[in-house]
């Protein structure tokens, strides 16, 4: 081993070099593609791929693309090639496994060194000590931070031999593959949760807990039957609607967003600041935030505290904030609020459309004992999905120990075989 002269990687095998990256690579500014004028979306899991194949994974909907323009006058990226994407900071550099073109909006960049191998780097761009070494460059924006090619470009990175960097890029291949798997598998087990828990409180907001009382037809398609002696009612007669709305700077206060709601919860994941001289609703402790934006996430949401929030939620008091949040993430409210939507790039929904559903109310003291009941069932539930989390968290890290440990020459494949 020998001192690389650089501070994020320290030692490297004595054979390996540390080159500048424009010595390396240079960026690509052609536009149109001869071989394929397929537009591809640069992304941090998946890499740059097909704008469809990013729908049909995530189920997503990126901004679309107006069809009117010409894609020749896109920016031509090549397989191999590397993509800066507008959020790199957040996960480095994104490799290309298509032809294509992507918006004139990114950097492209590739591999002009014969004796360097593209997938050993695309292994070394997503490691994390180099992503925060690109972050000591970035350029700060209001929602993010962009790295720059030139910053880049004047990075000292490490090369090895050329056999090894296929050694290396072969084995991270089937060792991250490996883990991915695993990951996948898990992410499925989290998701069969949480439809477990969508169905335990549509269940129980529909049907009760008790199988063995009376029943009568609700009149409500999705709802079906419902016992005997609970009532119908519109949402809009259980609630008063709250528009109160001030500056952040002048409440004081803290501030919830969509991006602190959990979807199909009603749990708040997160809290956050922004920005103080926009106005915001007001919302007191207890009041149900429903989001009118995207209503097929279902992101309804208890306010713990004293706050203000965005304007896409409705603020609502409640005769009962725990029964009106179940009902709201309940199956049938989600798949109806969904249908109702307008627009197509920012789908919502009036929440005068909504306040018109009707929902089932049984009793106070059995609504308390159902409310119990499904908080009972989600805890029990939220501790499995965070078991499962922390395992996702453990191989998360030994991928990221991996690809450090093989792209700085801490370890040599052959001694992992």
């Amino acid at each position: 081993m020998k001192d690389s002269g650089i501070e994020w990687i320290s030692e490297i095998p004595a054979s390996w070099e540390v080159i500048k990256g424009k010595y390396l690579f240079t960026q690509r500014s052609s536009k149109g593609n001869k071989l394929s004028l397929t537009l591809l979306s640069p992304t941090q899991k998946y890499g740059v791929i097909p704008q469809s194949m990013y729908e049909e994974l995530t189920g997503m909907k990126p901004v679309k693309i107006d069809q009117q323009k010409d894609l020749n006058l896109f920016k031509t990226i090549h397989k191999g090639d590397f993509c800066i994407s507008l959020r790199s900071f957040e996960g480095g550099f994104e490799y290309s496994n298509y032809e294509g073109v992507v918006s004139p909006a990114y950097q492209v960049f590739y591999l002009i060194d014969n004796n360097s191998i593209d997938t050993y780097y695309k292994y070394l761009f997503k490691d994390k000590t180099f992503i925060d070494k690109m972050n000591s460059y970035t350029m700060s924006l209001r929602d993010g931070k962009n790295i720059s090619f030139n910053d880049f470009g004047n990075t000292y990175i490490t090369v090895p031999p050329k056999s090894e960097q296929q050694q290396i890029a072969n084995f991270l291949d089937r060792k991250t593959t490996e883990i991915d798997e695993l990951i996948d598998k898990i992410n499925i087990e989290i998701d069969t949760l949480k439809q477990y828990q969508s169905s335990v409180i549509t269940q129980a907001v529909t049907k009760g807990l008790d199988p063995n009382v009376p029943m009568k037809d609700s009149g409500i398609e999705w709802i079906g039957e419902i016992p005997e002696t609970w009532k119908m009612v519109k949402i809009k007669h259980l609630v008063n609607t709250v528009n109160l709305k001030d500056k952040l700077s002048n409440l004081n206060s803290r501030y919830i967003g969509l991006e602190n709601v959990e979807k199909g919860t009603g749990k708040l994941i997160m809290t956050a600041t922004t920005y103080p001289d926009e106005i915001y609703k007001i919302c007191k402790k207890g009041n149900v935030l429903y989001s009118k934006l995207r209503p097929n996430l279902a992101k309804v949401l208890i306010a713990p505290f004293d706050s203000c929030c965005t304007s896409e939620f409705e603020v609502l008091n409640t005769f009962n904030n725990r029964w009106i949040k179940y009902c709201l993430l309940s199956n049938g409210i989600t798949e109806m609020t969904t249908a109702a939507t307008y627009g197509v790039k920012m789908p919502r929904v009036n929440w005068e459309e909504v306040s018109n559903y009707k929902i089932p109310v049984p009793k106070n003291d059995e609504i308390e004992f159902i409310n119990n009941y499904i908080d009972s069932k989600m805890l029990t539930v939220d501790n499995l999905i965070k078991q499962k989390q922390q395992q996702i968290n453990q191989l998360t890290e030994y991928k990221n120990s991996l690809i450090f440990e093989y792209v700085t020459g801490k370890k040599q494949v052959k001694e992992a075989n």
